[in-house]
């Protein structure tokens, strides 16, 4: 069984990896239209930058709407078409959508609208800067299969807030996400053009949109594509925001809470069948608690059921993985653990049918070494591994060994001491006694460090990589000259003399000596001719 696979007419299929039944059948977007997409895109923007923020907030709030009236439908469509059940897809994908359009659309205003900024020193106090923030133009996003609708649709809201057109070309794994995101953005009632929707080879689009002059590209995939697309992307200088993947840790310390910490283990390691770049892969548990927490999480662990369910999904904690591609990596990460003395301390229970689809039951490893790939790469699969460790700091250089860093957390009963330990890990996002969650925080700045990634989605963060930084920089007074232009002469080269002393006095002596020498100098150079012969 493949997950997506193309016809002859040019038309990709979408599969339910958990059933292996066709969802959806999408054609695909005719590169060579790029330029005129482009076109159309660039001249609805124009028109959509014209509108106030409160007007394009009344377009987002359409599409609020219609999730919150769909969204026992558009669950249902991001269950079948990435393969994670329906409980999941409302509660980490329509939930967060809904919850997005309220922020951005409440909040852009207070981020982007243009703000003065002081004089930065008494020698510019005749100087007065504001500081805009203008839109890109036409944003490009290609997102990821795992989390198909809540990745791109908060992306496209941000975009929109901020006066921007939207080309989004949605995983091949899950066209018929896609597909759904359009009738989201319909129902917002957007100029025509505003927002395409492109069916494609993702790096195929990308290529079509630096030739043809997309104004910046956001990226969520793996590392490899994402290095790829930023060597493209740098040709033309097209800006790129990457959001790469994680091999999340999570520290737990003596004093932690075991029964909050192993709930909050399994959540994080086996929601979404694993497939999540925010959540659980290493987790290392002082000592002293090690066999406790090992054995509450191996309890849980085997009172997990993954498989298809019944209809509704409700009945199932987690779904099938999304591609036999990320199926086959689970497997081999496994097997190599196994091979180099990990064990499997327990695992969930089959419900239904689970030969048909693309299932891999929750696996809790312990007995890990360093060279093992489930502790040194992603998994992205729902495998948790496990190592007990001597105290806070070796749990602490353990976890920032990764080349990736998207998230972790710190599991403790002191939150000042947590606060502590969270500075110190180098993720771009650490949360104390939870964890996978933050990505639905809209006002929460998304991304990490290392080859996690490059800027920032969410929060103002976000919502200010969508646009341009414009300073506006005018006079007060009336003057002819500024201390510093032409002529050179003695007296220019004084004056600036004594401009620096001012700024920078030794002490109050000098700068009055500065100052009255400085005043008069200011005074002719500034505001008397240059007379020329």
């Amino acid at each position: 069984m493949t997950d997506v696979t193309s016809s002859a007419s040019n038309s990709v299929i979408d599969i339910n990896p958990a059933t292996g039944t066709a969802v959806a059948e999408l054609n695909e977007t005719d590169l060579a239209s790029v330029p005129e997409r482009l076109a159309r895109a660039r001249q609805a923007q124009r028109r959509w930058a014209a509108k106030s923020f409160k007007e394009r907030a009344s377009h987002i709030d359409l599409m609020r709407r219609y999730l919150v009236d769909r969204a026992e439908d558009l669950a249902r469509t991001v269950s079948e078409s990435n393969g994670k059940t329906r409980i999941d897809a409302l509660a980490t994908e329509v939930l967060p959508c809904a919850l997005a359009c309220q922020w951005y659309a409440g909040n852009a205003e207070k981020v982007l609208r243009p703000a003065m900024r002081r004089p930065g020193s008494l020698l510019f106090a005749n100087k007065r800067t504001q500081v805009s923030h203008l839109p890109l133009g036409v944003v490009g996003i290609i997102s990821p299969w795992n989390y198909p609708l809540s990745i791109p649709f908060g992306e496209i809201v941000m975009a929109l807030m901020a006066g921007n057109a939207v080309q989004l070309k949605v995983a091949a794994a899950t066209p018929a996400v896609g597909r759904a995101i359009e009738h989201i953005v319909s129902a917002g009632e957007l100029p025509e053009g505003l927002f395409q929707h492109l069916v494609g080879s993702g790096s195929k689009v990308a290529g079509a949109w630096f030739e043809h002059g997309i104004d910046k590209l956001f990226f969520t995939g793996s590392v490899n594509a994402g290095k790829t697309l930023m060597a493209q992307a740098a040709h033309t200088l097209t800006p790129v925001s990457l959001e790469l993947g994680g091999n999340d840790p999570m520290i737990v310390l003596a004093d932690a809470d075991l029964e909050r910490a192993s709930n909050g283990a399994a959540w994080a390691g086996y929601q979404n069948a694993g497939q999540s770049c925010g959540g659980v892969e290493r987790i290392y548990v002082e000592a002293p608690v090690y066999d406790d927490f090992v054995e509450r999480l191996a309890k849980k662990t085997r009172a997990l059921r993954h498989g298809p369910g019944h209809a509704d999904q409700v009945n199932v904690d987690i779904g099938s993985l999304t591609t036999e591609g990320q199926l086959r990596t689970v497997q081999q990460h496994l097997e190599d653990a196994l091979a180099k003395g990990a064990r499997i301390e327990a695992q969930s229970q089959p419900v239904g049918d689970v030969e048909k689809g693309l299932f891999f039951p929750a696996t809790l490893l312990t007995g890990l070494r360093d060279d093992m790939l489930t502790v040194c790469e992603e998994t992205f699969g729902p495998l948790l591994a496990v190592e007990k460790v001597d105290n806070a700091e070796q749990a602490l250089e353990k976890a920032n060994r990764s080349n990736l860093a998207l998230t972790s957390s710190v599991w403790t009963g002191d939150n000042k001491r947590g606060r502590a330990l969270a500075a110190r890990l180098e993720t771009g996002v650490t949360t104390i006694n939870d964890h996978l969650y933050t990505h639905g925080l809209s006002e929460a700045p998304w991304g990490g460090w290392k080859e996690s990634g490059i800027g920032r989605t969410h929060g103002p963060e976000g919502l200010l990589e969508m646009t341009h930084p414009k300073v506006i920089n005018w006079d007060l007074l009336p003057a002819k000259r500024n201390l510093w232009w032409y002529p050179a002469d003695r007296a220019t080269y004084k004056g600036l003399l004594n401009a620096l002393r001012f700024a920078f006095p030794k002490n109050a002596g000098q700068w009055l000596g500065a100052s009255l020498k400085l005043t008069p100098f200011l005074i002719r150079k500034m505001f008397s001719r240059w007379k020329v012969d």
